[in-house]
Formats: structure tokens, sequence, C-alpha cells
């Protein structure tokens, strides 16, 4: 164990031993049971005498953090309640540089984990980006990854090609084929998911004070890399038809914006999809413009009916769009598999970006995928995703009709992952949601998804692809009677 001891300190050896293994223990570092090195061994290790390190057991026997047992060791004891306390009651100075950063808002999702330890019953989450991992054929892949582990032997395990596994990029071609998008390898790159091909895209053609248009709302993750850049983010509102591409051209003129970021298909939060008309105004007015369009189509496959919407890429005469996608959310999002199309030079500084910032995307994964792609697997998985995923979001259109109130509004995803609902106007999401907690179902608060984080109090998100139907009742249910419950003190 390498505890850092320093031989010119005034505090005694033993002293510096002793508060080590206290901070770890207190931290939770060192949890319950570890067995401790032995008084013997760790001397030895130190460079220091025997009797130095058994003072500071003694020291941490005294105060209850460890103890011995006979011929097996010393071991770390559970914290006391008064230990607890005094963790929770100590403070650090942080050094200066790091006082100065600034916090930006706190996560939702660990408030509502802190109230967890006082539900007494089964959790019920709304509030997952993506799918039920529990769908996915986890034996099947397992079997693929053994097959291409014997297959590539050591070579699935070396760093492999900065854009991408090059008969990965071809099955990627050929699924997009499927979807009406003609592309080629050579303009595919291979990320760490989507989250990566945004971040790529946004560094690369955007520098701090750069305008930004986003869909208000929009995804909140992209909103804080957008924040994190130094990015000035400007929203266009929605309707039930998507972007109202008809207030663009005014933005465009007055602002001058270095990106458009936009999802077309069963947008992340509404669900709602931008139709036809605007799809190819929108392209019409960037080509006259001058700006680029980032395109993120996370679940544009999963569609449950209506027609299906030609891709902005498909609609690009070249260049003018920048499209990304996932395999994250359709199979596992530990899979952190995600892709760009692009062409010309944007496309050769993305790679070098790439391969600056972390080389390549895990070989062994991309082989695997391919792999799994190939054989058809994949378009299988989505078929049977496709089936369960609307009979859940039949399930919670039904439910929340039985369990809401009458005066809550939803418009009815035709795909994708998420209901967005709008409570009454004297209700807020907010407030709402740690009673709701409580009650045993948590959401997605509707402000993170703005870009002023404001504007979206009484909106929540639901996910009504993650939960089976029994779950997503009974979690409908607890989320109406929460609202019963705040309506009554108001």
């Amino acid at each position: 164990m390498r505890i850092p001891i320093d031989h010119y300190s005034v505090i005694p050896i033993y002293r510096q031993i002793e508060i080590f293994f206290r901070k770890a223990i207190q931290s939770g570092t060192l949890l319950p049971d570890m067995r401790l090195p032995a008084s013997r061994k760790l001397a030895e290790d130190l460079g220091i005498s025997r009797i130095t390190i058994e003072n500071a057991y003694a020291e941490l026997k005294a105060d209850g953090l460890i103890t011995s047992r006979v011929g097996s060791g010393t071991y770390v004891l559970p914290l006391c309640p008064l230990s607890s306390l005094e963790i929770k009651n100590s403070r650090v100075t942080w050094p200066l540089w790091q006082q100065d950063l600034v916090i930006g808002k706190e996560i939702i999702a660990g408030k509502v984990l802190s109230k967890r330890q006082k539900i007494s019953q089964h959790l019920i989450s709304f509030a997952a980006g993506s799918g039920d991992p529990c769908l996915f054929p986890v034996e099947d892949f397992r079997r693929t990854i053994q097959s291409v582990i014997r297959r590539d032997g050591i070579t699935a395990f070396e760093y492999g090609e900065p854009s991408g596994f090059t008969r990965l990029r071809v099955s990627i071609v050929r699924v997009l084929a499927s979807q009406g998008l003609q592309t080629q390898p050579e303009n595919i790159l291979i990320t760490s998911g989507s989250q990566q091909a945004l971040a790529l895209v946004s560094q690369l053609l955007l520098k701090p004070g750069d305008v930004i248009l986003v869909e208000s709302p929009t995804y909140a993750r992209a909103l804080d890399l957008f924040r994190t850049l130094d990015l000035k983010i400007v929203g266009i509102p929605l309707d039930h038809h998507g972007i109202q591409v008809e207030k663009l051209e005014e933005l465009l003129q007055q602002l001058h914006p270095k990106l458009i970021y936009t999802i077309p298909n069963f947008q992340n939060p509404t669900g709602v999809s931008m139709n036809s008309w605007r799809r190819r105004r929108l392209i019409a007015l960037v080509d006259r413009y001058n700006v680029p369009i980032l395109e993120d189509d996370f679940v544009g496959d999963l569609r449950y009916e209506g027609r299906a919407q030609p891709s902005l890429k498909a609609l690009d005469p070249g260049g003018r769009v920048i499209y990304t996608s996932t395999f994250s959310k359709m199979l596992l999002p530990g899979l952190r598999i995600g892709f760009v199309v692009a062409e010309g030079p944007v496309y050769q500084e993305l790679v070098r970006r790439k391969h600056t910032y972390d080389l390549a995307s895990s070989n062994l994964i991309q082989r695997v995928l391919e792999s799994y792609l190939t054989i058809g697997r994949y378009q299988t998985h989505l078929r049977y995703s496709c089936r369960i995923y609307r009979r859940r979001r039949d399930t919670m259109l039904k439910a929340i009709k039985l369990h809401l109130p009458a005066d809550i509004s939803v418009t009815p995803p035709r795909g994708g992952f998420f209901i967005w609902l709008c409570l009454p106007e004297n209700i807020s999401a907010k407030n709402l949601l740690p009673l709701a907690s409580e009650e045993g179902v948590i959401f997605a608060p509707g402000n993170s998804f703005f870009p002023n984080g404001s504007g979206g109090d009484n909106y929540l998100r639901l996910n009504f692809a993650a939960n089976p139907p029994e779950e997503i009742e009974e979690g409908v249910k607890r989320l109406g009677k929460v609202i019963k419950r705040l309506r009554q003190y108001q």
C-alpha cells in the first residue's frame, strides 16, 4: 500500500499512517470488513519499523474504526453514527483556483438519490434517457464477443483506426441506406456515443461567445455541453410539427449563428417530429445563410406509426448537414458507440480531433457490434423493441388519462422514448419532484431542457420505454396521487 509519508514532518510517522487510514475509512474508500495490510508486510513496504504500524493501528482500534480477528488479520469496522456525523459536518478548504470555478446548476438526479433512503417501496423511474436494457439479448451478444475474440485474436484489442473499424462503417452505410440516407464509409466517423459526436462538432465549429440556435426545449446534455463551451444559446420554439422554421430567418439575419442544433425525429424531450415542408425550408435557409446544421438522430428508427420522414442529411445537397446517431440508445448505453456522417474538410478535421482526444473508440466493441449488425440481429432487435415500446407508450397514455387530472395536456408521440406532459399552470414540476420521489416515482422536470433554464416549470418528461407496463401503470398512479395531494395544499 502506497501511504504518503513525510519523514521531515513534525507529525510523527505513526500519526501520519493513522490519519491516512482514518480518512480512508470515514470517506468510504475502505469499506467495512475490508482487510488491512499485516503490520509486518506494511512496515516492509514503507521501510519503517513494525512498532510504528502497530501504534497507528492501536489508535484506530481505540476509536472503534478497526478490529483484530485472531488468526485472520485486521479489519475495518462499520462507522458508528457519531463518526458519520463528523464526516457530514467536516469541511474541506479548497485551493483558490478551485474556489474560482463557477459551479453550474445542481443535478436533479443527485437530489432524488438522496431521497431514496426514505422510500420504503420500489422506486419507479420515468427519468431515464434510453430504452429498457432488459430487452437486449445479452446472451446473443456474449456469444458474439466470444466469436470475435476467436476470429480476430489480439487484433481486436489493439487501438484500431481513428475513424473507426472499416467493416463497422460499411455496416452503418447499409443501415443508413435502409433508412433512406445514402453515404460512404469514408464519410463516417465512429465516436464514443453521440455525446462525443456533439462535442467534437461543437468544439470544431464554435468558439466561446458564438451563437448556436437550438430547439426550445431540447436535449439537456447538449445544453450542458454548449454552456461548458461558453456559447450563446438561443432557443427557437417548437410546436406539434417541430421547430418553427418560420421564425428562423429573422434570427439568421440578426444573430449570425455559427451552428443550428436540431433533433428532427421524435425530439428529446417533446417527442414531436419536424414535418416535411419545414425540413426542406430549413435546408434552403442554411444554404442561403451559410450556417451548418448538426442533426441529432438518436432514435429516428423507433417509429410506431405515421409516415417516415427523410433525415435532414438525406435532403442535404452536400456539406450543409453534419449527422449524428448512436447505437447506445437502442442496444445498451454502456456500449458507447455513436457515429458522425460528414463530407468535406470538416470530416478530416473531426477525425484528427477524435484521434487527439482518445485515439479511437473501443476496437473490440466496434468489431463485436459489426458482427452483430452483419448477421441481422440488430434489425430483429429493432423490430421487436418497436413492438414492445409501442405497447408501453399506449399503456402510459391510457394511465395518464385514467390517473392524472383532466387539465393535464399531452401530445402522443409517434415514436421515440418520451411523453412531454404539461401540468396546470399552478403546479411546478420542480416542487412536484421531491414529493413524487418520496412516493416512489421520479421523472425529468422540464426546466433543464430549456436554454435559459426557465420556461418549463410546469412541464415534465416521462420515459415510457424503460419500464414494463405494470410499473408504468403503478408509476403514473403514484404521480396522480402526488399531484392531487399537492393541489390540496394550494
